[in-house]
């Protein structure tokens, strides 16, 4: 067979949204279990996934490949390379200070946000924005490592509006059943960068085929997340160490906030307003956090208004 540009996951990726159900089942299986698959049989795969064997050989030859055992070696070399990261990583780094480490990683980081600026479509960008506003119900997805994004953007975007739902799951199934009543008037944030995930891909799969406005925020043109979306945010992602760098992702999501907050700050302000009377009525802060008063800190507080007491 000719050999071919891509790699088995950015394969898959590409020709998703023109697989069938069966083929559909088995890529995601495969994302989230590569691990697993590897070691599989086209027969144990496709009784894992639910499809017959001859399903899963035309999924393999689908892809580009001569047959079975050809896919599984280039799933097997895949693997291996993943696994190796931190053998190349040593390579890069081995001889390098502390100090060194720590420069090269943090001027990584900026390069990624300075080529982000540069590349970030701002009509997209103001898109977003007006989406995120105008939907009834903001949905956000994203699983492994873009997890913490989500639940960052979820926090803010719960103090600017309401209606705002943080899929949480292990599993398509259940995140299908947190979507359920998904639909035109609401829209879907997806965020997920290499290795893809394809449990956000079929969120916003189905968001789309149920008409909501699909916005994500992605690393590339390439992304399979933009298969989807009518509102693609690209920002930088590369692999720098043995975890993903996101300071770029994490700069356009911090925008967007600040967008959203100028767009209608009266809202924002009562918002603000109200969580602070609530914070102070409740004392929600008074055993969690140190606050500073004529520049002593509040420690022990129920300790010291005991100690008050006539």
């Amino acid at each position: 067979m000719e050999q071919q540009e891509h790699d088995i996951i950015t394969r898959m990726n590409e020709k998703f949204m023109r697989m069938s159900k069966g083929h559909k089942a088995i890529a995601a299986y495969i994302s989230d279990h590569y691990d697993q698959a590897v070691f599989m049989t086209a027969a144990k795969l496709g009784d894992t996934v639910g499809v017959s064997e001859s399903t899963v050989v035309r999924f393999a030859t689908g892809l580009g490949y001569d047959g079975y055992p050809e896919f599984q070696k280039a799933l097997e070399s895949w693997v291996t390379d993943k696994l190796n990261t931190v053998q190349k990583i040593g390579a890069k780094y081995g001889n390098s200070t502390q100090s060194e480490i720590l420069h090269s990683v943090l001027s990584a980081d900026i390069e990624k946000i300075q080529d982000t600026l540069v590349n970030l479509d701002a009509v997209a960008f103001e898109a977003a924005v007006d989406i995120i506003l105008e939907a009834k119900t903001v949905y956000l997805v994203g699983v492994r490592s873009c997890e913490p994004l989500a639940d960052f953007l979820h926090f803010y975007l719960n103090m600017i509006r309401g209606n705002v739902v943080l899929v949480k799951t292990t599993s398509v199934t259940e995140m299908f059943e947190q979507m359920i009543r998904i639909g035109e008037r609401d829209a879907i944030i997806g965020i997920s960068f290499p290795r893809y995930s394809m449990r956000t891909l079929k969120a916003m799969e189905f968001a789309n085929d149920r008409n909501a406005k699909v916005i994500t925020i992605t690393d590339s043109i390439h992304s399979p997340m933009n298969l989807y979306s009518s509102c693609n945010l690209l920002a930088r992602s590369d692999m720098v160490s043995i975890v993903d760098s996101l300071v770029a992702p994490l700069s356009v999501i911090n925008a967007l906030v600040v967008a959203l907050c100028l767009k209608q700050p009266e809202e924002v302000k009562r918002n603000l307003e109200t969580l602070e009377d609530v914070w102070n009525n409740y004392q929600v802060y008074l055993n969690d956090e140190i606050n500073f008063i004529d520049e002593e800190p509040m420690l022990n507080y129920s300790l010291i208004r005991k100690e008050e007491k006539p």
